[in-house]
């Protein structure tokens, strides 16, 4: 690029530096700076979570959206009392909400340790085992579907075609009489 030249927005004419961008990792001109700066290396395991929106691919919506409403009614014509049925909402939503906190509190991490134990063996078998043994066993295959398919074209084909032609020679007529 040395001893180019172009124009800017002003209508300035100026040549081009011979290098644009400097070093990676000291860079002299401010607009490679200024994109270093902005793109953050963001590591998966660090990543920040959403504590609003906890289910963002909406595993759970039809399972544990379970209000009052859905569990208990009262059909028309047999009502309890008003404060009873407060009450009872009440108790059910309360008693619902701390007692999933304190399970979560309680067995929260011990279950994400084992879940994550389970789904890293499951990835390692996948990877190293599953995988391995599948592409395995279509190389041997194509072997076999080779030798089968060489077996199939000299023994059966003749055959067939043999069969074929002893066939060929039959006609059939319907005739419908009344």
């Amino acid at each position: 690029m040395s001893g180019t030249k172009y124009v800017d927005s002003e209508g300035f004419l100026y040549t081009a530096p011979i290098r644009e961008q400097g070093n990676i990792y000291k860079p002299n001109n401010k607009m490679m700076a200024d994109e270093l700066s902005e793109k953050a290396v963001r590591d998966v395991h660090t990543k920040e979570i959403d504590l609003v929106n906890r289910d963002p691919k909406h595993l759970n919506d039809d399972v544990v959206k379970i209000d009052f409403e859905d569990v208990i009614a009262e059909p028309e014509g047999t009502h309890s009392f008003d404060g009873i049925w407060k009450a009872s909402f009440t108790t059910f939503t309360v008693t619902k909400y701390w007692f999933y906190r304190l399970l979560s509190a309680i067995f929260g991490i011990p279950m994400a340790l084992i879940w994550g134990i389970y789904f890293a063996i499951l990835s390692f078998l996948h990877i190293w085992a599953v995988v391995p043994c599948i592409r395995s066993y279509l190389i041997e295959i194509q072997c076999i579907s080779r030798v089968y398919s060489i077996c199939i074209h000299t023994f059966c084909d003749p055959l067939f075609e043999a069969i074929g032609k002893m066939f060929s020679s039959i006609r059939a007529t319907v005739r419908k009489e009344i």
